[in-house]
């Protein structure tokens, strides 16, 4: 009894052990359209209870922090979306760059589960369309 107690409590510090390693994440978002980077965001990555993000640079690349950039998040299956906000008052609002369904990770569709095979997770996104009668 001793041997199966010592066992199952080697088993739980071992599981807790491995709950603190972080992946690094990263990769690229780009328009399915034609396949050119969304030049400006931030990627969300979101469980019920974790966030973490990365921010988008001109080529669509991002990589994802959770307490500084690039320190990688823990593994587990994230919704992932895309959000936009101004910088300041003298930046214009701009017409939204994605179809609004990828800018929530209720609606969105988008998953990755961490660790991913090689670090990386590139997704594709829809331009945003006005709808008619909308200018």
């Amino acid at each position: 009894m001793e041997k199966g107690f010592t066992f199952f409590l080697s088993m739980i510090l071992l599981a807790l052990v491995g709950c603190g390693d972080k992946v690094a994440l990263s990769g690229k978002v780009t328009y399915s359209d034609d396949g050119s980077p969304v030049p400006t965001g931030t990627v969300f990555f979101e469980t019920d209870s974790y966030a973490s993000r990365g921010t988008l640079t001109s080529t669509g690349t991002y990589n994802v922090g959770s307490l500084k950039e690039k320190d990688g998040i823990p593994p587990g299956t994230y919704r992932v979306y895309v959000a936009f906000q101004e910088t300041g008052d003298d930046i214009p609002i701009l017409e939204p760059l994605i179809d609004e369904k990828f800018t929530s990770g209720s609606t969105s569709g988008l998953t990755v589960t961490v660790p991913t095979p090689n670090g990386k997770f590139d997704f594709q996104v829809d331009r945003y369309v006005p709808k008619s009668g909308k200018k």
